[in-house]
């Protein structure tokens, strides 16, 4: 193969990245070597610290002796889109540190509108916020714009990519981690070397939860730059109070009639339980509805469940509404080769309302400790339907139990906030700085 320069040559090897054999080390070496310009220091720069009356300008370098949240960074937070779930804490990050939110979209299957409209939400930011437009070749100068670089597990080459730049300009990285356990394909086998060298030699990691800080730091043989960012979702969205009204409304313009009502609001896709939901359901044997928001292929046989309302897509301003007129909600994710729940943000939504979960042990919210077993809600073994139906009857028929559950997952979700997550980032990056020395 012709390849027409070294900048396109680059590009081809960083997109190799994670389909071929050579440890992670190895590529480092390739991509730093065949980069236009030779690997540079670290340099002071002038950078610009968000404030309540503007930006003001820091020069002509960074303090690295300050606290956490008093340091100005500039900062480059690789990402996929600006969901509405992350834009305040990206609101809030921007008024802490000097960040840019660069934005390479995929992975939108199935996922609602609102997630996967990048030009909108870039139109929207209130933040520095573009797209990554030269996907992995501009990972690798990522260091020579930024003082630090902020990187997920998704993406593709672009997280070693991402990781080679930030090294090759002596700056920081900082992993944020979703993943609990090692994904096995032929690709993720082929890339576990490279992954694990950035597991191992991130200056810092974000974790999902505790389950993520275990998982990592497995790894890594400690955890003391491993810093927790709890999921969170909008408070002011979520939190509100519904009232009897809405609630009334929301079941009359989807026809929900007054039953009691069970819900799952996501993808409508194999890991998240759907066909366990399927064999369950039918089998209940109680007097309520179950509905069902979210789109994907497993629709056509969720339509043709008895006691079901399919509602497809619901706006999101409607899902507490959803919550509210729910007596539980359910996340029966199953793990498979590729894929083992993260978190489930669905699980803090419902909580933000006082309605409990029914979920699985291969839930990220059960492994972080988020929801508990006859605490915050029921949990059950993945793919066990008999368990299932036995869970939601149980949640159907006992208001004293639903009651206390309910309550509790209200009183447990209260610290999973967005200021919260913006200390994780604050300490991790304060870490980074510290071990990149």
């Amino acid at each position: 193969m012709v390849v027409a320069s070294l900048s396109a040559l680059l590009l081809v090897v960083a997109e190799a990245v994670v389909a071929i054999g050579a440890g992670f080390g190895e590529v480092e070496v390739v991509l730093v070597e065949m980069c236009d310009e030779p690997p540079q220091a670290a340099r002071p720069r002038q950078v610009m610290i968000a404030t309540k009356g503007g930006r003001r300008l820091i020069a002509p370098s960074i303090d690295r002796t300050g606290s956490p949240s008093s340091v100005a960074v500039a900062i480059a937070i690789l990402t996929t889109y600006l969901s509405d779930y992350r834009v305040p804490l990206y609101r809030l990050l921007a008024r802490r540190h000097d960040i840019e939110v660069l934005c390479y979209g995929g992975g939108e299957r199935y996922a609602p509108a609102w997630f996967a409209d990048l030009d909108h939400q870039l139109a929207a930011a209130e933040f520095p916020a573009r797209r990554l437009d030269g996907g992995p070749r501009e990972a690798l100068t990522l260091g020579r714009r930024y003082d630090a670089v902020v990187a997920p597990f998704a993406g593709g080459a672009l997280l070693p990519a991402a990781y080679a730049g930030a090294h090759r300009y002596g700056r920081p990285f900082v992993f944020w981690a979703s993943i609990w356990h090692q994904p096995r394909s032929v690709a993720h086998a082929v890339a576990l070397p490279m992954t694990r060298r950035i597991f191992r030699h991130s200056d810092a990691v974000l974790a999902y939860g505790e389950h993520v800080r275990r998982f990592v730091a497995s790894f890594r043989g400690r955890d003391s730059d491993i810093f927790v960012a709890p999921q969170t979702v909008e408070p002011e969205l979520f939190r509100r109070t519904v009232s009897d009204d809405e609630v009334s409304a929301f079941r009359a313009s989807h026809g929900l009639g007054d039953g009691p009502l069970v819900l799952y609001a996501g993808r409508l896709v194999p890991e998240k339980g759907v066909e366990v939901i399927t064999r369950a359901w039918p089998t209940v044997e109680a007097d309520a509805t179950l509905v069902v928001v979210g789109d994907g292929p497993l629709a056509p046989a969720v339509a043709g469940l008895t006691r079901t309302r399919a509602l497809g897509p619901i706006p999101r301003a409607e899902l507490p509404a959803a919550y509210a007129a729910s007596a539980c909600a359910l996340l029966p994710s199953i793990p498979t080769p590729r894929f083992k729940e993260p978190w489930g943000l669905v699980c803090n939504e419902a909580f933000e309302q006082g309605r409990p979960m029914i979920a699985t042990t291969a839930v990220g919210a059960v492994a972080g400790g988020l929801v508990r077993d006859g605490d915050t809600g029921l949990v059950i073994a993945p793919n066990d339907p008999t368990a299932l139906a036995r869970a939601i009857y149980l949640m159907l028929t006992d208001t004293a139990l639903r009651t206390r559950l309910g309550a509790a997952a209200h009183s447990a979700v209260q610290p999973y906030t967005y200021d919260a997550m913006a200390t994780a980032f604050d300490h991790a990056l304060q870490a980074a700085r510290a071990n990149a020395a």
